[in-house]
């Protein structure tokens, strides 16, 4: 099954100046806990970077930073940000094999459909090298659906996502909920998973 949504990136597509530039600040507190877990310096890969914001922040934290987007279009906001060239990735695509001290995947694995994630978070384990960091966000819920954007969302619980991820596959998983918003202006429970992978 594949990990996209055509309508979802449809979306992101028709609105990725809005989307992109739109007052969002970095997530201080998460980017801080995720690099502490990193070496100085170390390799991270930011999958569904969106505007770019993220992965300035890790930028300037001194991180070698790899950012990418499912989106042409938000890839291309991101590159503006950023100054520097941003890929497109596809979360199926990703083939790497222990390259990447750490992967940042904020609010962007939420898009993939259920029935495709496990093999994308097993896609993640490979790319992180031993002992490597994983951050992702998720909206929470029961039952996968679509928000009035039309955009998928996968919408988890943390012991569907704890199961998903196969945790007696990482050194640690931690799973913790936390209220927010998001681009649809909704009151949103997230799920924000930071995983270590064995060494």
């Amino acid at each position: 099954m594949p990990a996209r949504d055509s309508a979802t990136l449809g979306f992101y597509a028709e609105e990725a100046e809005t989307y992109a530039g739109r007052e969002r600040q970095a997530d201080r507190a998460r980017i801080e806990r995720f690099a502490g877990l990193l070496p100085a310096g170390g390799q991270v890969l930011e999958l569904g970077c969106g505007g770019g914001q993220d992965s300035a922040a890790l930028l300037a934290r001194g991180f070698d930073v790899t950012p990418t987007d499912g989106s042409p279009e938000l890839a291309a906001q991101a590159a503006l940000r950023l100054g520097r060239s941003v890929s497109v990735l596809l979360f199926e695509d990703l083939a790497a094999s222990a390259a990447y001290d750490g992967i940042w995947a904020n609010a962007c694995l939420l898009h993939v459909p259920r029935a495709a994630l496990p093999a994308i978070i097993a896609r993640v384990h490979a790319a992180l090298r031993p002992g490597g960091a994983f951050y992702a966000s998720f909206k929470a819920g029961g039952a996968e659906g679509r928000d009035r954007f039309g955009r998928y969302y996968n919408y988890p619980s943390a012991e569907w996502l704890r199961a998903t991820y196969g945790a007696e596959t990482w050194h640690s998983l931690d799973i913790a909920a936390e209220s927010g918003g998001g681009y649809d202006g909704e009151p949103t429970r997230w799920l924000h998973a930071f995983a270590i992978k064995n060494a």
